[in-house]
């Protein structure tokens, strides 16, 4: 279990349920090890981890402290260890997102997943201007984490989206929801003032926003590296128990829709072959999507049955 000092209610309640179910379990607070933001992973977690079959990691997110979260999840991905991310947790998210019926969330992302592993194509439209279609690469894989998780996969939490590294992405998104890492907590929710952006050819072209600082915040992430402007991740979400946007992407990405990544694809899972040290997820809302030549949502409904 690693917690923080803002996190270390809701990790004491996970940390109770641990106890009534007998497991064995160790405690770590980012604070006691070492100042926070973090440059790495304190050496005691990662060799904690090394004989660990099953981890929690729910903490309130710093800027710059990608890296660590990244050090973190590679120890995950190499000793397949059932791990849950929870970053930026809060009680609206323990009580709204971590209540949903995750059996319904899994049996809907199932029918979804066996769709899309068949397509060679998806678009998404929104009121708002959005208007992109993903080109599906054959040889990367499509992930499933709808909140059960696996050692196939670590999962956030709460669960319900399935996603790939799409092979090439064209269009305009518009970004009415929420903007991911540093920048969720600094903007919020979107809605009144949202990001505009453009990809041609899978890479970030344009971005425009009134909120100027946004706009400048976002361009400047996503040019960290030769990569970062790159979309890693196409995704859509599937908890349907979710009912609009709340300004936290670990719960508004699960948020029923479209959604994509800047920067890094997670490649030990997609079989992307590039990587990026940066990934920021961008959010909006209400979508119409076509997988191939098939509606599977409209308005922000599945016509599909969970």
């Amino acid at each position: 279990m690693i917690t923080d000092e803002a996190t270390i209610g809701i990790a004491a309640a996970i940390v109770k349920e641990l106890g009534g179910l007998g497991s064995p379990h160790r405690i770590w607070v980012l604070e006691d090890l070492a100042e926070r933001p973090l440059k790495d992973l304190p050496p005691e977690i990662l060799a904690d981890l090394e004989t660990s079959q099953v981890s929690i990691f729910a903490v309130w997110a710093q800027r710059n402290e990608l890296r660590s979260r990244m050090q973190m999840t590679d120890v995950v991905n190499r000793r397949k260890i059932r791990h849950a991310h929870m970053v930026n947790i809060n009680r609206q998210i323990m009580l709204e997102g971590m209540r949903a019926d995750f059996l319904k969330v899994d049996r809907l992302s199932a029918k979804v997943i066996a769709m899309v592993r068949k397509a060679q194509r998806v678009r998404a439209t929104t009121a708002a201007g959005t208007d992109l279609t993903a080109d599906l690469n054959p040889n990367y894989r499509w992930l499933k984490t709808s909140g059960i998780i696996s050692a196939e996969k670590w999962g956030n939490l709460p669960g319900g989206e399935i996603f790939t590294a799409p092979g090439e992405v064209n269009g305009t998104f518009v970004i009415d929801g929420v903007v991911g890492d540093y920048l969720c907590t600094k903007f919020g929710n979107l809605q009144e003032t949202p990001l505009t952006i453009h990809m041609k050819k899978n890479r970030l072209t344009a971005a425009h926003s009134e909120n100027r600082e946004l706009e400048d915040d976002f361009w400047k992430y996503t040019h960290t590296d030769e990569n970062s402007d790159r979309v890693g991740e196409f995704a859509i979400g599937t908890n349907i128990d979710l009912k609009n946007v709340i300004g936290q992407i670990l719960q508004d990405e699960k948020y029923p829709g479209v959604h994509i990544a800047f920067g890094n694809p997670y490649g030990a899972h997609t079989g992307a072959e590039w990587d990026s040290t940066t990934h920021i997820d961008v959010v909006g809302r209400k979508f119409n999507i076509w997988v191939d030549d098939q509606q599977i949502m409209q308005d922000g409904k599945f016509l599909v049955e969970a």
